[in-house]
């Protein structure tokens, strides 16, 4: 059962509509406030939190609730987000997180997720809460909201909602994890899925997505491998060969048809007052989904329209600091894309990921990506471009179960990148197709055509490739 209980309301929460809502507690609970003032917390009298709100986003873009709540969130209203994560340590917490957010609901008009929230059918009456105190949180990490168990090696994060999100609390339960020097574990129900910016945050243990599953226990959300709570940590369980068996629901497949094609490029500005940044991403966006994109945000839900502009604000308040976003698109075509800025000795880079989503029946335009990376060039500072078709699901989530690995279908080289090889050595690569030359005679880039990315054999040529770019025999 979720520990988190979300509000979406038609009008904005103001301090009153709060005030109501935190008094589900009863008089006698303390409040304060953390991560300067954007969380507010339900304490017990010893000031140890029960109950984290965050606060409240509105949610310009249509569709957000919907692409991470499911059916539950569906409608494209334009809605305020709040969200209540409940002590998992407290049973009576939950109650309060419910009855929150039902009261919320109830003065500002909307509704709750999931609508069978516990504390949520009589809101009316305050939670009893006498007696109940929370545990002791000794470290940053242990404090953070998300964070629901604490070893010496992983911090332990329960969630159960339709799609895991990047969210800010996931976010920052991360940052204070790799500052404390232990790795994140996401455990999770089956029918849980991950979100393609979550997924990329799981890079492999000890940071693992963890499934609860009937059979076999515990099972590696993203690598199939039967787990076992060991020393402080999900790690791999081993049989009695010394291996580490797959857990049969891993394997339970069955093919849609469905495609993702998965697009990873890097390109330079020299930087100067005029810099308006997310053009490349732009272009890539029309290229591939034949529109622009709607949404954007530092975590999900992306709660702002798209705004080159903004997002060039925010990247320089932010620098010399990296910046990370998270941009969407319409639910017409699904595409969604992590776009990171930050300064390098070259000048200001971005490094974007963007993954759009086929349905059974639809074809992806694997051949406009050879002309996008000329317009990169030419436009945007390319360095490198690497491309991907991959059989998974259209809505661009990550179930527990077994995907075919993504194939590469091109690959791109800079100007600078060209140089750096020798112009020689990357006109002439041992493949069957000829590059196509991107910018001038004089500097010029190259993309690498390496099939059709439904052959294994686009990873053949692409080590071909590397091999030979590199020197190697």
């Amino acid at each position: 059962m979720t520990k988190d209980v979300i509000a979406l309301t038609d009008r904005m929460p103001d301090a009153w509509s709060v005030l109501a809502g935190l008094l589900a507690g009863g008089p006698d609970l303390q409040v304060q406030s953390a991560a300067e003032g954007a969380v507010i917390q339900l304490c017990d009298t010893e000031g140890r939190p029960l109950v984290s709100i965050e606060v409240p986003l509105l949610l310009h873009v249509p569709g957000e609730a919907q692409r991470l709540l499911g059916a539950t969130g569906a409608d494209n209203k334009q809605r305020w987000w709040t969200e209540a994560r409940a002590s998992t340590a407290v049973p009576e917490a939950e109650r309060l997180a419910g009855a929150f957010a039902a009261r919320l609901t109830t003065l500002l008009g909307g509704h709750i997720w999931p609508p069978d929230a516990p504390g949520a059918d009589d809101a009316a009456h305050p939670v009893d809460t006498s007696g109940i105190t929370a545990v002791p949180t000794p470290t940053p990490a242990a404090a953070q909201p998300a964070v629901d168990v604490l070893t010496d090696k992983v911090a332990v994060v329960l969630q159960d909602r339709p799609v895991i999100g990047m969210t800010s609390w996931l976010s920052e339960a991360l940052r204070a994890t790799l500052e404390s020097e232990r790795a994140l574990q996401i455990v999770t129900p089956s029918h849980c899925r991950l979100s393609l910016p979550t997924s990329a945050v799981l890079t492999g243990p000890p940071t693992r997505w963890v499934i609860q599953d009937p059979d076999c226990g515990y099972y590696d959300g993203l690598t199939g491998a039967v787990l076992c709570w060991r020393d402080g940590a999900f790690q791999a369980a081993k049989n009695a060969d010394g291996e580490t068996p797959v857990a049969p629901a891993f394997a339970d497949v069955t093919r849609t048809g469905e495609r993702q094609l998965l697009l990873s490029f890097r390109t330079v500005h020299q930087p100067s007052a005029h810099l308006v940044l997310g053009g490349a991403l732009e272009a890539a966006w029309q290229a591939l989904a034949g529109e622009l994109p709607t949404g954007w945000g530092t975590a999900e839900p992306a709660n702002l329209p798209w705004s080159r502009r903004r997002l060039t604000d925010l990247a320089y308040e932010r620098a010399p600091q990296s910046t990370w976003t998270v941009v969407v698109g319409s639910a017409d075509r699904p595409a969604l894309a992590t776009l990171r800025v930050l300064r390098t000795p070259d000048g200001v880079e971005e490094d974007v990921t963007l993954g759009v989503g086929f349905r059974d029946g639809e074809k992806p335009p694997v051949s406009a990506v050879a002309d996008l990376a000329v317009e990169l060039t030419a436009r945007h500072g390319l360095r490198t471009l690497l491309a991907h078709l991959r059989e998974a699901r259209a809505d661009l989530t990550v179930p527990p179960h077994f995907q075919r690995p993504p194939v590469p279908f091109g690959f791109a080289l800079g100007p600078a990148e060209v140089a750096e090889a020798g112009t020689g050595v990357a006109a002439r690569p041992p493949l069957p197709a000829a590059p196509v030359r991107l910018g001038t005679a004089a500097r010029p880039g190259y993309y690498y055509p390496l099939g059709d990315g439904e052959s294994a054999e686009g990873w053949t040529a692409f080590e071909t490739l590397l091999r030979h770019l590199r020197g190697a025999p």
